[in-house]
């Protein structure tokens, strides 16, 4: 299983306890992705990152909704290989 997060190298300059929007998401569970497909949408201080797949797999869950706020380090989805 891996787990899917917003890459942490986004979160370099951005002020400890800012928090992220997951805008949409373009997968569901139970979703076959391939490598590089983009899996979400979150904005980060006004700026867009997509969030890729880092490998083929299925989706087993999405941890946290549209719409709502995560911070650095939260896990978005679980990616099974």
């Amino acid at each position: 299983m891996t787990d899917i997060v917003l890459d942490d190298a986004v979160w370099a300059d951005v002020e400890e306890g800012t928090e992220a929007l997951l805008q949409e998401w373009q997968v569901a569970a139970g979703d076959s992705v391939e490598a590089g497909q983009v899996l979400c949408v979150a904005e980060l201080v006004k700026t867009t990152h997509e969030v890729t797949a880092p490998t083929a797999g299925r989706i087993v869950s999405l941890e946290v909704a549209a719409e709502d706020t995560f911070g650095r380090g939260a896990v978005l989805a679980v990616l099974e290989a």
